[in-house]
């Protein structure tokens, strides 16, 4: 067999048609990770739920996805990437019209884990096929392209999804999935093509520690906030099942001949440092994502729809600079465009830790402009990178467990950026109240303008400035994360200088 033939580059006249197809398939577990956030108010209405119950309509499709991506590769491996990618895109679409007719909320969650266990193979495939399709000079395109589902999706989720919830009702944020799942379906069954590597044996006691580690892991970030973190049992519990697990798995995989997860993956120094660099990112993309929409509703006062718009300068900025970037590939270094973009991402963040109450928009506009520039030129780049020296009979593994490793460092970054806003908000808070007593000059100075409403505006106040400081502190911390990428690029090689000889791959 041919190389053009083998490695899929000369499905040429399909190749449109495929990339559509895997465009579609990768924006609907993307957006569906947002976009039910905004919509939970008016579930919890229609359900007669509370609203700690309501998590549980995040939770639950976040931990299947998680406990199930690290087993796409080997689906893949075992069956064959088209059937495997079908029955992903069929089932997601199923449980999406299932939730939106949902009559209660058990329902709603069992449909929801069900679209979890169903989306979590799209992700990881559709990188894996793109790589295939597109010959490696074309990798940067190619992962341009990719890109702009996986990081724009859960920018537009919360707007999409208010929209939705605002004009029609909370159902739609379901239903909207079932015609691009057609598509997909319809795109997959005509122009899809399948491989085939050929490993058959199957490490359940492995996969059981991993998805026993991912799934505790992912509930103890999710439920901590709500639960005070390590003052709750249940968070403790969590930790303990997630350092147990954590220990057989690294013991169990290095000890058997072979493992789940293959120990040849982190062997190549592209895949780890790139998985490591890509972890960072997530932490900052999706943390950042997370403070930005409560720090402009209840600092400043926006809607929930002018929040969703204040954040689609940085979904413009992250698409222009994947389209650039994905075209300049193989003529400029690619660590060269990663410093360059994480650079700007700190400078973003760093004109963020200066925010005040009182700002205008354009502060806003310009900030989230450029760090969605500034990641953007990271993350196509670095995602070639990363599989620029891996073997083809790895990569449907080597996509899956990167999934795996960029979606817990989105829910890390988050936990921890959150966990840390509430817990200075409460610092600063005793420290600035410390300094206004009814014998200040300015508690008297209040107690004179406002008589007894004076208790109350001046916590308001305290509390405002508080919160203003902890969002700061984040910003800053944020910034110190961001720059620690750049020592990482000195590992990595560049694709364009090391791109390795193509191994064959069977298409059907």
């Amino acid at each position: 067999m041919s190389g053009a033939a083998a490695t899929g580059y000369g499905l040429r006249e399909h190749r449109g048609m495929i990339t559509l197809t895997i465009m579609v398939a990768t924006i609907l577990p993307s957006l569906d990770n947002t976009i039910a956030n905004v919509a939970l108010p008016r579930m919890q209405g229609s359900l007669s739920a509370t609203q700690e119950q309501m998590t549980w309509v995040l939770t639950s499709y976040i931990v299947a996805a998680a406990i199930m991506t690290p087993l796409a590769g080997w689906l893949a491996d075992r069956f064959g990437r088209k059937p495997v990618f079908l029955y992903s895109v069929v089932g997601f679409t199923i449980a999406s019209a299932l939730c939106g007719m949902a009559i209660s909320l058990d329902q709603v969650v069992l449909f929801r884990v069900v679209q979890g266990v169903a989306g979590a193979s799209l992700i990881p495939m559709s990188q894996a096929v793109l790589f295939d399709v597109y010959p490696p000079e074309q990798h940067g395109r190619a992962m341009g392209i990719w890109a702009l589902g996986v990081v724009l999706a859960p920018m537009l989720g919360p707007v999409v999804g208010g929209w939705l919830t605002d004009n029609y009702s909370w159902r739609w944020i379901f239903f909207i999935n079932v015609p691009f799942g057609i598509i997909a379906v319809l795109g997959v069954l005509t122009y899809l093509p399948d491989t085939r590597h050929g490993r058959k044996s199957f490490d359940f006691f492995g996969f059981a520690a991993l998805a026993l580690l991912v799934g505790a892991l992912q509930i103890m970030l999710d439920r901590g906030s709500v639960k005070d973190w390590f003052n709750s049992a249940e968070i403790r519990i969590y930790a303990v099942i997630v350092a147990l697990s954590a220990y057989i798995f690294c013991v169990h995989t290095l000890s058997v001949e072979r493992p789940f997860v293959r120990i040849a993956l982190f062997r190549d120094r592209n895949y780890l440092s790139g998985n490591i660099m890509l972890f960072v990112t997530a932490v900052m993309i999706f943390s950042n994502m997370a403070l930005m929409p409560t720090l402009l509703q209840n600092l400043m006062n926006y809607s929930v729809l002018q929040a969703g718009l204040m954040m689609m300068p940085r979904g413009a900025g992250t698409a222009l600079a994947m389209f650039l970037v994905s075209r300049a590939i193989g003529r400029i270094d690619a660590r060269l465009m990663v410093a360059v973009g994480v650079l700007l991402g700190s400078m973003s963040l760093w004109w963020m830790a200066h925010f005040a109450l009182v700002m205008d928009m354009k502060t806003i506009f310009w900030t989230g402009a450029m760090q969605g520039f500034g990641f953007g030129i990271v993350y196509v780049p670095l995602s070639t990178m990363t599989f620029a020296t891996l073997p083809v009979a790895l990569r449907n593994e080597g996509t899956a467990i990167t999934a795996l490793i960029r979606n817990l460092g989105a829910s890390l970054g988050i936990a921890i950026s959150q966990g840390l806003l509430v817990h200075n908000v409460q610092v600063v808070h005793a420290r600035l109240a410390a300094h206004i007593t009814p014998y200040s000059e300015t508690g008297q100075q209040l107690a004179r303008a406002a008589g007894g409403r004076a208790a109350a505006l001046l916590n308001a106040a305290v509390t405002a400035q508080s919160m203003m400081v902890a969002y700061i502190d984040d910003f800053y911390i944020m910034t110190l994360l961001t720059l620690l990428i750049l020592p990482l690029l000195l590992l990595v090689r560049n694709p364009r200088r090391d791109a390795p000889a193509v191994k064959e791959v069977i298409f059907d």
